[in-house]
């Protein structure tokens, strides 16, 4: 019987399922909140919507503001972001061991995330994976990002994979929405974040996991069928 092999292409999001980014955002919106006078949100009104975005988040901090002016304060949010990107996030549990696992098993894996690429990029270095990561393609580095499957695709193809060989693992339905649009198995990652009404049972993953932990066996991830020239 043969043992159970990773993918051999796999492609993350980034916030919510690589790496639990939410303390850096409330960093962020407290520095502007004190700014104008006014007191701090918490880490538990804040983390829900993170995956939304920056205008989500900055819906929380400001929910007086129309969302015309709040449009007009995102230069500002991601400004103080870069200022102390990475001084409070951390990666969720199992996702070093997991990449660990990827690694060894000679698997490819990058990053599509809507968050913009000279942000996301920051992250690289921090983690040590400038030299891990295969591809990373943020939320403007196309014309389209996701739920969108173009940059799904355009990472697999920067990969030389074709869609059906890759996964893709995110914690959003946006990612799911894009990874069937892309042709890609996807795995829902219920340790992110996600609002009380999201039902991630509506998703239509191919998987849903608990925990990074999980995706340290092999056993757990999608099958696929051979890829053209393996073993």
């Amino acid at each position: 019987m043969t043992a159970a092999r990773f993918p051999r292409a796999v492609l993350f999001d980034l916030d919510g399922t690589l790496l639990d980014s939410a303390p850096d955002f409330v960093a962020a919106t407290t520095a502007m909140l004190a700014a104008r006078g006014r007191a701090a949100v918490s880490l538990e009104q804040l983390r829900p919507v993170v995956s939304k975005g920056a205008r989500a988040m900055l819906a929380v901090a400001f929910p007086e503001l129309p969302d015309t002016a709040r449009d007009g304060l995102v230069p500002e949010f991601l400004q103080r972001y870069e200022g102390l990107i990475g001084q409070h996030a951390v990666l969720f549990d199992g996702v070093a061991d997991m990449l660990d696992a990827l690694d060894a098993d000679g698997a490819r894996w990058g990053i599509v995330t809507n968050k913009p690429e000279y942000l996301a990029r920051l992250i690289l270095p921090q983690q040590h994976w400038q030299d891990r990561c295969a591809v990373l393609v943020g939320g403007d580095s196309l014309p389209q990002r996701k739920p969108h499957p173009l940059p799904l695709l355009h990472a697999a193809q920067l990969m030389g994979v074709s869609a059906p060989h890759c996964v893709y693992v995110g914690d959003d339905e946006r990612d799911i929405i894009a990874a069937r649009a892309a042709g890609m198995r996807s795995i829902a990652a219920l340790w992110g974040y996600r609002l009380a009404e999201d039902d991630p049972a509506t998703w239509q993953a191919d998987t849903n996991v608990e925990d990074a932990v999980s995706l340290q066996q092999a056993s757990q991830w999608p099958t696929f069928p051979a890829m053209p020239g393996s073993i």
